[in-house]
């Protein structure tokens, strides 16, 4: 399954979808016509019962170096109202991704700067090759990393962020894993094999339940230890244990079989991230 966008590559194959930023002679930098498509792809994928997984990639040598200057320029001519509407596009791509159904994975090498590094924040995981660097840059250019933040501040917490958000420095991968940004680093030649470990391990949960794990880490991440999170979470796995899937799942393993869903997903489509022309 494929779709055609001016800036992405799209390829879904076995259950696993790759989503490849394409503008890699601007180092994927994103502009309105690629905000759009990503928030596009990452509804669709969402919504399409045969995909499993969503992979976020990039080809050329940087994963994304952010807002596109030429982008940035026509920004700085806005109006109040339009940097606003502008702004809100960003932010409703980003919460897409962040609320996708499905299991997201950033495919993260060379850099991955302000807008570009809340891409990494906003999906599940994230697994980086050595050379990739970070930096929340925007307070260079005064400005702040405000849609990109909340993100960003669940990924790597409150007092990694006062530091990064306020000096702008660029950091290696292993800080990035230190942080909480990155969930692992590898060298670059073994990072499609750590995905496909994940996407492996992935094939073998209910989409379902997969589904209902990430729904519950959004609602009760920060929040206190409450009668009504103890309420929830009690409702929560009393509609699990009662859906098909969890009746499925409890009985092939009573029965020593395996749940109708635990088919191994193949190896992820391939990923690219060489120089050549899309």
């Amino acid at each position: 399954m494929t779709r055609g966008f001016q800036t992405l590559q799209t390829e879904a194959r076995d259950g696993v979808a790759v989503v490849t930023m394409a503008r890699e002679r601007v180092r994927n930098a994103f502009n309105e016509v690629m905000i759009d498509e990503l928030d596009a792809a990452f509804s669709e994928l969402g919504a399409e019962p045969t995909v499993r997984a969503i992979v976020l990639a990039a080809r050329g040598p940087v994963f994304c170096a952010g807002a596109d200057l030429e982008w940035m320029a026509r920004m700085a001519e806005f109006t109040p109202q339009e940097n606003r509407r502008d702004a809100l596009r960003l932010a409703h791509m980003l919460r897409t991704i962040s609320e996708c159904p499905k299991p997201t994975l950033a495919r993260v090498h060379g850099d991955a700067y302000a807008g570009g590094l809340g891409l990494v924040a906003a999906c599940d995981m994230a697994f980086a090759a050595t050379d990739a660097t970070f930096c929340l840059s925007e307070t260079r250019l005064g400005l702040i990393p405000a849609t990109i933040g909340p993100h960003v501040v669940r990924a790597i917490g409150r007092r990694n962020a006062l530091r990064y958000f306020q000096t702008a420095e660029t950091f290696d991968a292993a800080e990035a894993l230190r942080i909480g940004l990155l969930h692992a680093v590898t060298a670059h030649e073994q990072l499609d094999a750590v995905i496909a470990r994940v996407l492996d391990a992935l094939s073998l949960t209910s989409a379902h339940a997969t589904r209902e794990a990430k729904r519950l880490v959004h609602d009760v991440a920060g929040q206190p230890l409450s009668d009504q999170v103890l309420d929830d979470t009690a409702e929560r796995i009393a509609a699990a244990r009662s859906s098909d899937d969890g009746r499925e799942g409890v009985r092939a393993y009573l029965q020593k079989r395996k749940p109708r869903w635990q088919v191994r997903t193949p190896s992820a489509p391939s990923l690219k991230d060489d120089d050549e022309e899309m």
